[in-house]
């Protein structure tokens, strides 16, 4: 008796799961709050990202030299030096590595490597200015040669435009002449 009982109750209990189950599920399923798109998203926050570059500017016032700094300040990026002669690089926030014959201002090639920001949950969110620069900067002085072996070269003109690219190159001569005459 007790076995046809026990039959009997799972045999309801199978039904009422089949016949009631989807509903019940999707009562639950509603009554817990889902996160919407845009909680997960900060909001723009302009003051937050004023205080990101001012931070970055000055970890990269930290790290570079006063030339470098003063350079970046000024012209909105950095020159480097290679490790061979007769070669450096343009150093942009948020552009393609540029390299460039020291002799004749010659624009040689781009180099694109990315430093996305890893601290921030979304994917989208990318390091402020100042920051993207020195991680630039850093890599090449790290290691020049493996830098460039990993980044993807294209002719120069691809991203950074080759005409801009060559006023930046005379604004940095000027600007170079100016410090010189300034030190003297």
């Amino acid at each position: 008796m007790s076995f046809l009982l026990a039959t009997a109750f799972v045999v309801l209990a199978v039904l009422a799961i089949v016949g009631f189950g989807p509903s019940l599920a999707e009562r639950v399923r509603r009554r817990i709050p889902r996160r919407t798109v845009k909680e997960r998203i900060p909001a723009y926050d302009p003051g937050r990202e004023r205080r990101a570059e001012a931070r970055a500017r000055e970890l990269l016032r930290s790290v570079v030299s006063d030339d470098e700094y003063a350079m970046y300040m000024e012209l909105g990026f950095i020159a480097v030096e290679g490790d061979g002669e007769g070669y450096g690089y343009l150093l942009y926030p948020h552009r393609p590595i540029l390299a460039f014959d020291t002799r004749t201002g010659e624009l040689l090639s781009e180099y694109c490597i990315g430093f996305p920001d890893r601290s921030e949950p979304e994917p989208s969110q990318r390091l402020p200015d100042a920051d993207d620069v020195l991680a630039k900067w850093m890599s090449l002085r790290a290691g020049e040669r493996e830098l460039i072996s990993i980044a993807n070269m294209h002719v120069a003109g691809r991203q950074v435009d080759p005409g801009q690219a060559g006023r930046d190159l005379i604004r940095l001569r000027e600007w170079r002449a100016r410090r010189v005459a300034a030190a003297a």
